[in-house]
This record gives structure tokens, C-alpha cells and sequence, in this order.
């Protein structure tokens, strides 16, 4: 993938993304340059939201996922904004409609609530309070 610095100019990095069946509805992405030592950068993103950024324009305020225009299917972006500021990515389209099959094999959308147990993340709720 690339970080989109300025119009002519980005940044080769990489992009990682984990899937637990137990946590149905996000996706872990972890954004790090291939050179670096340095720990990378994790967000949680909403599962749905990827596969809606395959079909157009998803997502709204921190996190936004939509195709890129003139690259046809190859390329898609997603913009990411924290308080440190906002950056760009411009990520390869099969690779993630690919990742994004796989979870859908492991738990279909729309079947997400079978997989939480309930009865846990009720205790570990009042457990909080």
C-alpha cells in the first residue's frame, strides 16, 4: 500500500489485517513501514465498512473508504483521522475484497451476534461499572 504524502509523492508501507471470529465486527489493521523498527500503527475498523468501501463511498468522520477513480478496480483509498492528524492510503482493492471474503467464510454477514457470548461481555460490562 502506499501513504499518500502529496499528490506526486507517497510512501511504500504495509498494511496488516486480523480477523478474530470473536469479536464478529471489527477488523485490527496495523499500518507499518517495511524499514522501520518502530511499532506500528493499529486501528479497529468496522468489518461492514470495508466491505461497503469495496461497493463506493463508506464510513464518516475518523474513518472514511472509498474507490479510487481512474485506477478501475485496483486500488481503493481509506483516509484515517486522529487528533495527531489525518493521513492517506491508497490500498490494493484485491487484497482486501480478498480478506474480506475470507472473514465472510468464517462468520456470513448478518450472523455476527451468534458468534459473542453474550453472557461474558455482560459480566465484563457490569464488572466496568
Amino acid at each position: 500500500m502506499q501513504l499518500i504524502i502529496e499528490r506526486n509523492y507517497s510512501l511504500s508501507m504495509r498494511m496488516r489485517l486480523r480477523y478474530e471470529p470473536s469479536d464478529p465486527y471489527v477488523v485490527h489493521a496495523a499500518f507499518f513501514t517495511a524499514d522501520s523498527d518502530d511499532e506500528p500503527v493499529e486501528w479497529v475498523l468496522g468489518r461492514d465498512l470495508l466491505a461497503d468501501g469495496l461497493k463506493g463511498c463508506a464510513g464518516e468522520g475518523d474513518v472514511r473508504i472509498w474507490s479510487a477513480v481512474g485506477h478501475g478496480d485496483q486500488a481503493m483509498y481509506i483516509a484515517l483521522r486522529s487528533s495527531a492528524g489525518t493521513v492517506l492510503l491508497e490500498v490494493p482493492v484485491q487484497d482486501v475484497k480478498t480478506f474480506v471474503q475470507n472473514t465472510e467464510a468464517l462468520v456470513p454477514q448478518g450472523t455476527e451476534s451468534r458468534c459473542i457470548e453474550w453472557d461474558t461481555e455482560l459480566a465484563n460490562l457490569l464488572a466496568e461499572s
